[in-house]
């Protein structure tokens, strides 16, 4: 057997994507803008798992409405994606993925049955039969994996994400109670709820959080195509119509700039301005009803690793950007 090779050409290449977010997020409608901008004016295909939410959409986008009902195997999902691959639809949003994970009949509840066979309520045997009772659900779940990768269609599967919660004692009572984690950003308190290692098998996924919907927060976000999706507006048709483009040969759009020391205007911010900063953030919050928008989480979703990053020709732009909220886009001549 010989095996050939030829330079790499990008065409014809077909994109994974994930949005991930909680109720009010706005996952569902950013996963239709995008599917608009990668089809022009052809229709979409989506595969509903949610008894036809998906069509409270209808009056405002084209799209083929298909229902994917319980059980929510593996399997399912892939003869439901392959039937609206074959049937030629250029792009395909599976809304929502996460029963594939936690639905009635999805890997969890799969896994419950293999344990109740394997050692049915003698809680000793079902102890030792835990991690085989996954053998089937998750050979299932890779076979599934491995089918999306061969799909010729565009996919966007969108998924539920639920707060990550802790256990912490009360001042006042001295009891313990569970409330949401607390993070740095305020972002990595929300969970996809899939499969744990399917974001990263995607081009592309993101969290998209209420208190900003739309915004995408890079869950996996490679730099062959940060271009497409900048961190400071909803993700909607022109990021569609440019990775679109893009996969099939064209041009990406300028990268942004990189944030490099230079002298004069461009210099880091000094802590007055950093001061200040942190006042607007309060201010903002307080107006906005944000709980989790101070200074950090606010440059964090602007790409910046520290304030320390920040220089002073974006410093202005920044400033107006916090004190919105964070929620509408920044002028033109905003940050990066």
């Amino acid at each position: 057997m010989s095996f050939t090779f030829r330079p790499a050409k990008r065409e014809g290449v077909s994109l994974l994507i994930g949005l991930a977010g909680a109720s009010g997020a706005g996952k569902t409608f950013s996963a239709m803008r995008l599917a608009k901008g990668i089809c022009g004016d052809r229709p979409f295909a989506v595969i509903d798992t949610e008894a036809g939410r998906a069509k409270h959409y209808a009056d405002q986008f084209a799209f083929d409405h298909g229902d994917l009902t319980a059980p929510f195997r593996p399997e399912r999902y892939a003869e439901a994606i392959k039937a609206a691959d074959e049937a030629g639809y250029p792009c395909i949003v599976v809304d929502s993925a996460s029963h594939e994970h936690a639905g009635d009949g999805g890997l969890l509840g799969w896994q419950e049955e293999e344990l109740q066979r394997m050692a049915g309520e003698d809680y000793r045997k079902r102890e030792q039969c835990k991690m085989a009772a996954w053998i089937k659900p998750k050979m299932a779940h890779k076979q599934f994996v491995q089918r999306l990768l061969q799909v010729r269609a565009h996919i966007i599967l969108c998924f539920r994400a639920e707060e990550k919660v802790e256990m912490v004692r009360d001042e006042e009572s001295g009891k313990m109670r569970i409330v949401p984690k607390k993070t740095a950003t305020g972002l990595d308190g929300w969970v996809p709820i899939c499969e744990k290692t399917l974001p990263y098998e995607l081009t592309a996924s993101f969290l998209l959080v209420p208190s900003s919907p739309g915004i995408p927060h890079p869950i996996k976000l490679q730099e062959q195509h940060r271009s497409f999706f900048p961190l400071v507006e909803p993700i909607g048709e022109r990021a569609g119509a440019a990775i679109s483009a893009w996969a099939s040969g064209g041009s990406a759009p300028p990268a942004p700039q990189p944030k490099t020391e230079t002298r004069g205007k461009s210099s880091a911010i000094s802590p007055e301005q950093l001061t200040r900063l942190h006042a607007i953030a309060t201010a903002a919050n307080k107006e906005h009803g944000l709980t989790t928008g101070d200074v950090k989480a606010h440059i964090a979703r602007l790409g910046y690793a520290s304030s320390k990053e920040i220089k002073q020709s974006d410093y202005d732009s920044i400033c107006e950007w916090i004190d919105r909220g964070g929620i509408e886009e920044p002028r033109e001549e905003g940050p990066r």
